[in-house]
């Protein structure tokens, strides 16, 4: 096995390696590129996408099914006391077909759509965040979705039908120096003598799923040779945890999702068929990245089904809960919070309804709208279980099973905080998230005028680009000034016209931003990552608003009597617009220089002073870790809870 903190790969390797990975072309349209670039393209999503009316209606009876079972079986409080999903509720999911939503019904799957599978997620997350995590884990970022976009017609039969009657899968990348830079990763796959099989060693971290998985997708450093890319290419295998050598080395416990099944796995000569190369050699990490852009939209799906929840409770505790003389939902404070929930929640389910509708049309590039529906929507529900939290007051931070313990109802906002807490890290944190938007964001301006902002771009490659360039923005710049953003366009939006006509001046407005900012920091810009986490939240609150009136309009059209849609997406709309007029006034705050310098004497030590007066939180941690070593012989920690059953099949 690899040695922990050895090798570790400079900024520029880690660069090369984040860029050799991209998608390097957009084949398809993209809403939220548009927008980044001024062009508010809405023929793409307006009307809405609608979905297949035939597939629509099976769906409607599995979905029945499912809420009946997770009703009746999936009992989260006792999920989360016990830190295990029982095995009679995954069986119980692999009878409803579960495993297999979005695997084709020739492979002995359900044959869903992707619309399907997040209302699917929504409804088991909604009982069981962790029960949620086995479901999302197997197909969002297992085995299946990469399966599906990138197997041979072999591996497809081979491996398809047992995931879909309920083998469970994982994916492993993350190890102990390789994160969100996989630049640093240390496994290793090497070619057997007789050609036919690769060696597989080394040591997975985090991996959801992976101390009960029968199969992982495995992303391993591969050999450099010809006609394979890259000088440390990193390849995908399909790996068998029945096979010698893939242990358990460790089962992880969190703040949140105590029934998670999540592990520290290691591989020690494990063989594994070249035929279990998933696209081929080299192109791990360019799987990785392509089948999160489908395999990030269900987390976006947990976190509206999370926001429902919230609004639930706290509009029942809003009218029930009485003091001083009113209930609490009355008073303006309380008031503000269920409101701006309300609408909030709407924005959420209205985001994953669309990007899984342009998932399901399969003529659209998502791979922006994908990162902002996860960046987003995770965000703003840890905002709004914050705030159901608060409006249960003590009730809020007191246990389920305590509140049932003194005869009140168990209403568990406490545990969802906690469940939900990980959304924002999951699949890509919140700030490599916005660093992605970002680069994607300005990826036409690269294809124009990169080699002006490389420095180590040779000078006649600068003074080509600099000629490309004059020309292209001669025409580009005076048409993010020109533009009819006012009355009486997007008229057919009613009430909400103001809101749309507001998103086509703003995104002409960031565009012109965007360029300014590239001019005035040039290759500097990269690092300059509080602005380019602005530029992200505006064209993240344009796509949202956007996303927001065409479903508005939608519902609306479909019940005409029925103006409610259009009451949650205005006020969504009006607060969205007043949170991008501050991003605009603060998009080149000279405050960010000062932060930054104040971070780097943080780190440096300067303010040690300030920690005084408190026991260290860091020098007892290491005390007490220097203790436990020196008492405590090596032994195995992959027990399991009590009358848990096998815990992995490795």
């Amino acid at each position: 096995m690899a040695e922990k903190g050895v090798g570790l790969a400079s900024e520029q390797e880690a660069r090369e390696v984040a860029e050799a990975a991209r998608e390097e072309t957009w084949e398809n349209r993209s809403l939220a590129r548009g927008i980044f670039d001024g062009r508010v393209a809405l023929d793409l999503v307006h009307p809405h996408p609608e979905p297949d009316p035939e597939e629509q209606e099976r769906a409607r009876e599995f979905l029945g099914r499912l809420t009946e079972f997770a009703r009746d079986h999936i009992d989260g409080d006792r999920i989360d006391e016990e830190g295990w999903v029982p095995e009679e509720v995954l069986d119980g999911l692999r009878e409803l077909g579960c495993f297999g939503i979005k695997i084709g019904r020739e492979y002995g799957g359900l044959g869903f759509s992707q619309l399907t599978y997040n209302r699917a997620l929504s409804v088991v997350a909604s009982r069981c965040g962790s029960t949620g995590a086995f479901l999302s884990a197997h197909q969002s970022i297992g085995v299946p979705q990469p399966l599906l976009m990138f197997g041979t017609e072999d591996q497809k039969k081979a491996y398809l039908p047992r995931l879909a009657a309920g083998a469970l899968s994982a994916f492993a990348l993350t190890e102990p120096d390789a994160g969100s830079d996989p630049a640093n990763m240390t496994t290793t796959a090497v070619p057997t003598e007789d050609g036919e099989a690769f060696l597989l060693n080394g040591e997975k971290l985090w991996c959801t799923n992976g101390p009960r998985a029968e199969l992982l997708v495995v992303m391993a450093r591969t050999p450099a040779r010809e006609g394979v890319r890259g000088k440390r290419p990193i390849t995908a295998f399909i790996v068998e945890t029945d096979w010698p050598g893939v242990d358990v080395l460790h089962t992880c416990s969190f703040m949140g999702l105590k029934g998670l099944s999540n592990g520290v796995l290691t591989f020690e000569n494990v063989r594994v068929p070249k035929e279990n190369i998933l696209w081929g050699e080299g192109r791990g990490l360019k799987l990785a990245l392509i089948t999160l852009n489908t395999g990030r939209l269900s987390l976006p799906s947990f976190c509206a089904a999370a926001g429902k929840g919230c609004l639930e409770v706290s509009r029942w505790w809003g009218s029930e809960r009485v003091q001083w003389g009113a209930p609490i939902g009355k008073h303006g404070a309380i008031a503000e919070k269920i409101g701006s929930m309300a609408a909030t929640t709407f924005a959420m389910d209205s985001v994953v309804e669309l990007t899984s509708a342009m998932a399901d049309a399969k003529r659209f590039d998502i791979r922006l709208e994908a990162a902002i529906a996860k960046l987003w929507n995770t965000e703003r529900a840890w905002e709004i279980v914050d705030d159901a939290v608060q409006i249960r007051g003590g009730r809020g931070y007191e246990t389920a099973a305590s509140l049932a313990g003194r005869g009140e109802r168990p209403i568990p906002v406490e545990r969802w905080m906690r469940d939900l807490r990980i959304n924002l890290i999951f699949e890509g944190s919140s700030e490599i998230m916005r660093l992605f938007i970002a680069r994607e964001a300005v990826d036409h301006h690269l294809e124009v005028a990169g080699d002006l902002v490389d420095p180590r771009a040779p000078a006649g490659r600068r003074v080509s680009a600099a000629l490309r360039a004059g020309l292209y923005y001669l025409w580009w710049y005076p048409t993010r000034w020109l533009g009819w953003g006012h009355w009486p366009r997007y008229g057919e939006f009613g009430p909400l016209a103001t809101h749309m006509r507001f998103v086509n001046r703003a995104s002409r407005k960031l565009a012109r931003n965007l360029f300014y900012a590239m001019v005035r920091y040039g290759a500097g810009l990269e690092r300059r990552q509080a602005v380019l986490g602005r530029v992200v939240e505006i064209g993240s609150e344009l796509f949202v608003m956007t996303a927001s009136c065409v479903r508005a309009h939608k519902l609306v059209g479909e019940r005409p009597e029925d103006r409610t849609p259009y009451e949650l997406a205005d006020l969504f709309c009006r607060k969205a617009r007043i949170r991008v007029g501050e991003l605009f006034r603060q998009l080149f705050s000279s405050v960010d220089a000062q932060t930054y310098r104040v971070a780097s004497r943080a780190l440096d030590g300067s303010y040690e002073w300030l920690e005084s007066h408190v026991v260290s939180t860091m020098a007892d941690v290491e005390r007490r870790s220097h203790t436990h070593s020196a008492a405590t012989p090596p032994a195995s920690e992959t027990a399991e809870p009590a009358g848990a059953g096998a815990g992995a099949s490795a």
